[in-house]
């Protein structure tokens, strides 16, 4: 399976490669440190300027968190969660770490396959 990572939609000429990217594309929203032991926010949208689907046949299937190499947890969603209305996907997931963490999101479109945010270093305090 390919695995998609976002490009920097600036850098493209089309418009209708900026819409695909970004509408595709998880987007990590947290701090940089984190206190060990606590509970920790992590949120994960995916697109960022453009609305995905939320179509029987077209939408975000499930949603995930990834310390490195291993998930931390997993959202799913079915068809018309969203009302079958274009929206952001948002998830709030809250972790406890015990480590500095290498943080990734990865989002599975049902139409265009997985996705896969940059990565960003939550330090621990």
């Amino acid at each position: 399976m390919k695995i998609n990572k976002y490009v920097e939609i600036s850098t493209l000429d089309r418009e209708a490669k900026k819409d695909y990217i970004d509408r595709h594309s998880a987007f990590l929203q947290c701090e940089s440190s984190a206190k060990k032991g606590e509970k920790f926010k992590v949120k994960v949208i995916v697109g960022d300027k453009y609305l995905h689907p939320d179509d029987f046949d077209h939408y975000i299937a499930w949603v995930q968190l990834w310390d490195g190499e291993k998930m931390l947890a997993q959202t799913n969603f079915t068809a018309g969660a969203f009302g079958n209305a274009p929206s952001h996907t948002e998830v709030d997931f809250y972790v406890v770490p015990n480590r500095k963490m290498k943080l990734t999101a990865t989002a599975f479109c049902t139409k265009h396959g997985l996705w896969h945010s940059e990565e960003q270093v939550v330090e621990l305090s």
